[in-house]
């Protein structure tokens, strides 16, 4: 029997992309594949634990204390909260440009280390899920995929809002003004990072990006019920309707008639302990049974008799037994909510949860609310109008079914490994259409 191919995921240090490659990548080892994970140290361990290799880098110099996973960017999120409390053209200042020059930074960090992983390890393909580039992927001369794992508004579009906006689709007021102020804030950075790129053996970035698109595969995560209409196909791109990943940890809840609602912000908004409290506290004086993913902060929280929950959940477990999700929009959830068929409450926080929260809103498959602004009846309002809605809850059951029958991890499998088998640039690949 011969060695099956060596294929590298490359993740953001974020639970969010690494569970979405995790996905895939447990498809591809199930196939034969030897699947390595490149995670930052802080990250050590936690892929090991799911029966993957890791091979560990660091995104800046070490700091004194312990790490733990992602913590850089659950104190960045908690430093910058009081930047959420704006309308998102204030937010490119003061949220998103300051982001953008961390990933830089990291970039430039760690691209010799990445380097040196990718020459040791001769992998087949390179799978990067990252919003921003890492000059020694495309430099290794490796075939290797992008995948966009959050909102596809990032593959940008004239007649579809601009990226980070949470503008409406049918609306067009704003979008010039946000484009305006998002190019004078940022092609500076990007100027200098595409310079460093191809210092480092990249090409340049395309203009206005901060990564390059694959010349052999690029997919991105969002259900077609969801997904915008273009105005002109997209070539080299495959969607992966979506991409949940296998879970062997139990998580039964408790058996009574009670309605189930999943609250969770995900890693990084549940830093924000006091909106978090808030929920809970809205939530505590209802009739359901509320299971709450209560973060890194998880013991400055208060749970109400009425509600169970932990700092990490297995949420694709959780998932098929709950009624409806409250979420902070981010694509994981959003998409993880469709595959098992819920409705979703979206507060917004940051980068693409606004265009998720809008996207659910117009569609009619949720409910988007001021985050901070809402009143509490309204996020009661809105629960109370979900779970009595019988056709949304059969269109939902209907997207389920579909999404469920065509796993996404097992698309992205299937081209992974062709490609691990062809070598083929993205001629072969298939495109968005409008």
């Amino acid at each position: 029997m011969s060695e099956g191919p060596t294929i590298v995921f490359f993740p953001e240090g974020a639970f969010g992309p690494t569970n979405n490659c995790v996905g895939i990548g447990q498809v591809l080892r199930e196939r034969g594949a030897r699947v390595v994970f490149v995670v930052e140290e802080s990250f050590a361990g936690t892929l090991e634990a799911q029966g993957f290799e890791e091979a560990l880098m660091r995104l800046k110099p070490p700091s004194d204390g312990e790490e733990v996973p992602g913590q850089f960017w659950k104190d960045f999120v908690r430093e910058t909260a009081p930047e959420f409390h704006k309308p998102t053209i204030e937010q490119l200042e003061g949220f998103i440009l300051p982001v953008w020059q961390e990933l830089v930074q990291g970039a430039r960090y760690v691209d010799q280390r990445l380097a040196e992983i990718f020459a040791e390890l001769k992998p087949n393909v390179i799978v990067e899920d990252n919003v921003v580039a890492f000059p020694a992927v495309p430099a290794s001369g490796i075939p290797w995929v992008r995948i966009v794992s959050c909102n596809p508004l990032e593959l940008k579009d004239p007649v579809l809002p601009p990226p980070f906006s949470g503008y409406p689709t049918h609306e067009r007021t704003g979008w010039d003004a946000f484009r305006a102020r998002y190019r004078e804030l940022h092609d500076p950075l990007q100027g200098e990072f595409s310079e460093f790129c191809v210092e480092r053996g990249a090409p340049p970035l395309p203009a206005g990006e901060f990564i390059h698109e694959s010349a052999f595969l690029n997919l991105y995560v969002f259900p077609a019920e969801a997904d915008y209409e273009r105005s002109h196909a997209v070539a080299g791109w495959a969607r992966l309707d979506s991409c949940v990943r296998e879970t062997v940890t139990e998580f039964e809840l408790p058996r009574d008639e009670r309605r189930r609602i999943y609250l969770s912000l995900g890693s990084l908004g549940s830093a924000d302990v006091e909106l978090m409290q808030r929920l809970i506290d809205t939530l505590a004086g209802s009739d359901f049974l509320v299971v709450v993913s209560m973060g890194p902060r998880h013991d400055e929280l208060r749970l109400a008799e009425n509600m169970v929950g932990a700092e990490f959940l297995p949420q694709p477990t959780i998932l098929p037994q709950v009624d409806l999700v409250i979420t902070h929009g981010g694509n994981n959830t959003i998409t993880e909510s469709l595959h098992f068929g819920k409705p979703t409450v979206v507060l917004p926080l940051f980068w693409d949860q606004h265009d998720n929260a809008q996207r659910m809103h117009e569609l009619g498959l949720g409910r988007r609310l001021e985050t901070y602004g809402h009143d509490p009846a309204e996020l009661m309002e809105a629960i109370d109008g979900l779970l009595a809605d019988a056709p949304l809850a059969d269109r939902l059951g209907t997207i389920s079914t579909r999404l469920q029958a065509d796993p996404g991890t097992v698309r992205a499998a299937d081209l992974i490994g062709r490609l691990a088998e062809t070598g083929q640039r993205r001629s072969m690949t298939s495109s968005i259409s409008p």
